[in-house]
């Protein structure tokens, strides 16, 4: 007999997101992201973390202090590490995302051909950098929604 207990493709693809972001050393924010074509494959994963090659013991990971004393001046954020990572045409395809994208990450999705961002949270929704990218995204005919009720679950069977 067949199980109906399973999760499902909203589910699974924000689960490997959130995986993804575990592997962040950000303290503060883990943020994951997943790229899935119009066939349910995934195309692409990132996490929030310092570019390739970078000693990410020579960087700061603080939020506080002046520009170049924080993390904002160094760390690729996990949308444009997963749209890097891919090695395939995005046209059409879906991102999810742990945290829902800046301005810069915004242009990123569009240029790439990425045509729906899936999220979960929206902390900073009043914020200039995610009122601009609401708007880009809105602009380019970008779907937005907001994954409800998620929670991942791992579970030895």
């Amino acid at each position: 007999m067949k199980r109906d207990d399973y999760i499902n493709w909203d589910e699974y693809f924000m689960g490997v997101a959130t995986l993804s972001g575990m592997r962040s050393k950000d303290d503060t924010s883990q943020v994951g992201a997943c790229i899935v074509n119009n066939r349910n494959r995934i195309v692409g994963i990132g996490y929030n973390g310092m570019p390739y090659g970078c000693d990410d013991n020579q960087f700061p990971w603080g939020r506080e202090g002046g520009f170049l004393e924080t993390k904002y001046a160094y760390v690729v954020h996990a949308e444009a590490n997963a749209i890097l990572n891919s090695s395939t045409d995005l046209e059409g395809s879906r991102i999810y995302v742990t945290l829902f994208p800046c301005n810069e990450c915004a242009k990123l999705i569009i240029q790439s051909g990425i045509k729906e961002v899936v999220f979960l949270e929206d902390k900073y929704h009043d914020n200039d950098i995610f009122i601009a990218s609401r708007k880009l995204l809105d602009s380019a005919g970008v779907k937005m929604r907001q994954l409800q009720n998620f929670k991942l679950r791992i579970e030895n069977r």
